[in-house]
Formats: structure tokens, C-alpha cells, sequence
């Protein structure tokens, strides 16, 4: 299923569960390219879809694990922490060995370390979040699918309704940042299938 899907009006919820369907599809004929791990990245901007269609994703998928960026990333590292996922899950995986990683939690609106994460060797691991799709991890992903919503208005319109009003100028700083970086990795440009909802 390489290529793109796009949703409007009717049975909204009938076509996400055909473009899952068709993703599921994707990724068991995808061959592991992370020591017997299919990596999976669910990537896009802000207000995207990308979480609530990766957990439909993973849900779909027995046995694998979904690992959020949101566990690492923070207003002022938005995507320095990726040696962490490296070090702690991609690479023990690989290796058929679990991994772990500290999450990051919110306190009143401030970032500290929170509880560990253990992530059992699986055959399917989703990472999904902004950068979850890097160039720096290309080469061992499985399938990339790429979540758009074009219009930066109604992303920023949803992500504040998730966070709440009070993150509305950190959300729309983080919006510049995107763009920022996906002009620079060109991520959607190595997308696996594109899905704009």
C-alpha cells in the first residue's frame, strides 16, 4: 500500500480503519530491518492524527509495542533526546534484549524524569511522534507512514485542545520548529504511505 490515502466526510471512521488495514498489510510484508524487528515510525506534525492512528495501528498488530516521543521530548529539546531512544530501546532490540527508557512527565507545566519503561523484544516496534522518521534511523525502518493534516491552523486548533489553552504559544513555537525540521530531514519525502486526514 505505498502511496497515499485521504479522508473526507462520510464514514470517517470506516476509512481510517481501511487505511489501517492496508498499513497492517504494509508492515507484515515488510522485511525487519532492525536485527529481526520491524520498526515502524508513525510521523508527522503537530495535531496530525499521529497518535490516535498509531494506537489503532499497534492495536492491529499483535504482539508489537508503541513507544511515543512525547516520553522524551520536551518545549526546549524537541529532538535532542534521541540518543536516549537509541541507546535505551533501538539498540537492545536489535539484539533480541529488552529495553528501557526513563519517560519524561509534566508537573504543573514542567518537564522531570518519570517512571522507567521496559520494552519486551517484540517482532513490531512503533515509534511515533515528531522525528520518530529521521533520516537518522532510515536505513532501519521498516514502513514510515507519514500523518498530514494540512492546515496548520486546525493542528494548532486541535493540539491546543488536547494541551489546553495556557500551551498555545509553546504549541505554535513547536509548529515553527517543524517546519524548521522537516524542511531540513524531508521526511515525508521517504514515507512508505501518506495519510492525510
Amino acid at each position: 500500500m505505498a502511496g497515499e490515502a485521504t479522508g473526507s466526510g462520510g464514514d470517517q471512521t470506516g476509512w481510517v480503519n481501511s487505511v489501517v488495514d492496508g498499513v497492517v498489510r504494509l508492515v507484515e510484508a515488510a522485511p525487519a530491518r532492525l536485527g529481526r524487528v520491524r520498526l515502524v515510525a508513525v510521523e508527522g506534525p503537530s495535531g496530525s492524527g499521529k497518535s490516535t492512528f498509531a494506537r489503532r495501528l499497534v492495536g492491529r498488530l499483535p504482539g508489537a509495542a508503541l513507544v511515543p516521543t512525547d516520553d522524551f521530548a520536551t518545549w526546549d529539546d524537541p529532538v535532542g533526546w534521541w540518543p536516549r531512544l537509541v541507546d535505551g530501546v533501538l539498540k537492545p532490540l536489535s539484539v533480541g534484549r529488552a529495553g528501557r527508557y526513563r519517560r519524561i512527565r509534566w508537573v504543573n507545566g514542567v518537564p522531570e524524569p518519570g517512571d522507567w519503561i521496559d520494552v519486551e523484544p517484540v517482532g513490531i516496534l512503533l515509534v511515533e511522534g515528531v522525528s520518530a522518521g529521521r533520516r537518522a534511523v532510515a536505513s532501519r525502518l521498516s514502513v514510515l507512514v507519514w500523518c498530514d493534516l494540512p492546515d496548520p491552523a486546525e493542528r494548532l486548533r486541535r493540539t491546543v485542545a488536547r494541551d489546553g489553552a495556557e500551551s498555545r504559544v509553546e504549541l505554535r513555537r513547536w509548529q515553527d520548529f517543524e517546519a524548521g525540521w522537516y524542511g531540513v530531514d524531508r521526511t515525508v519525502t521517504r514515507a512508505s504511505v501518506r495519510v492525510t486526514v
